[in-house]
């Protein structure tokens, strides 16, 4: 039997980007077929050293979907203007969008080396709330 559940939304837990996330998984026609994971940063909290204890979590948070609701795509949005990424790097010059580039590097990796039949796909929801898929991920 074929599982309702889709995808898994890994998302940060910025109030100001809870709309356009829900908005977001609405248009994608994901409302009660997706599975979610929030936390601070989204990519950046699970893969940035900063918050390495946090990264195991997800990883089972992730297998546990798979497992159980037989998801097919792990969605990643992370955001402009991320509070995480200041307290990660700690300094008050840094180029955002590498970062989360960088996240996005680090997660496919991760996921394609323990999860090699998830699909995935890489957003950023800008500061006017424009979704922007990442594609160009080595």
């Amino acid at each position: 039997m074929k599982s309702k559940y889709k995808a898994m939304v890994l998302s940060c837990i910025d109030p100001r980007f809870q709309l356009p996330v829900f908005k977001f998984i609405k248009k994608k026609n994901l409302v009660s077929k997706h599975s979610s994971f929030t936390i601070a940063g989204a990519a950046v909290g699970v893969t940035h050293s900063k918050f390495k204890k946090w990264h195991q979590t997800f990883l089972d948070n992730l297998k546990t979907s798979i497992n159980l609701h037989k998801i097919e795509k792990l969605i990643v949005v992370n955001h402009e203007d991320c509070g995480a990424i200041k307290l990660a790097e700690n300094k008050k010059e840094f180029i955002e969008d590498e970062i989360h580039k960088n996240s996005f590097q680090k997660l496919k990796k991760i996921v394609i080396k323990k999860f090699p039949k998830l699909k995935l796909e890489f957003y950023i929801i800008k500061l006017n709330q424009k979704i922007l898929r990442v594609r160009s991920l080595r």
